[in-house]
């Protein structure tokens, strides 16, 4: 077998030497510093990429940590309840306008059909009318409702604002909108 040698070397420092060359602070030691730790922060697209690979692992419902706590503290940052507020009192006042068009076009009918003086005509159109205020009611139960079950589904209190305007004399109110005819 042939020998091989090895030469050791030993650099030896002296004291300002060993100050100035060895790092003697513990941050090798896993402490990072607060530039450090923002750095290692994801940013929003990695965040994004993180939620839509985590999505399914994330659970519906809870408190925390959960799609029902994102919803809250999002819908919380962005004002959630007072834009839907705006948009059920735009939707309260778009189902009154309705109920006056209708109204208005059923007066328009009347008019037009009293002239033939017909009983049967009379009858058929009190009928239709009947059935379109029934309709028109049951339309605006049923938004309503489904609004109300959508809010229910995320934990969100949604209410209908009023003192919103409806065209001249009309009003929005917190309950459906009086669609009778009175005549």
């Amino acid at each position: 077998m042939a020998e091989e040698r090895l030469d050791l070397r030993k650099e030896v420092f002296d004291k300002l030497q060993y100050i100035k060359t060895i790092n003697t602070s513990f941050s090798e030691l896993g402490v990072e510093t607060l530039t450090e730790e923002l750095q290692n922060q994801p940013t929003v697209a990695e965040f994004f990429g993180l939620y839509n690979s985590l999505f399914y692992d994330i659970p519906a419902l809870g408190d925390t940590n959960s799609h029902q706590y994102l919803v809250k503290t999002s819908g919380d940052y962005i004002n959630f309840d007072q834009i839907n507020e705006e948009v059920e009192a735009l939707q309260a006042e778009i189902a009154q306008l309705r109920s006056d068009l209708l109204q208005a076009q059923m007066t328009n009918i009347r008019v037009a059909a009293s002239a033939s003086n017909s009983q049967e005509t009379d009858n058929t159109l009190a009928e239709l009318e009947s059935e379109l205020v029934s309709a028109n009611q049951a339309l605006i139960a049923a938004a309503a409702g489904a609004s109300q079950d959508a809010a229910a589904d995320y934990d969100i209190d949604i209410s209908v604002g009023g003192g919103s305007t409806a065209g001249e004399g009309g009003s929005v109110s917190d309950s459906a909108p009086d669609s009778s005819y009175g005549g």
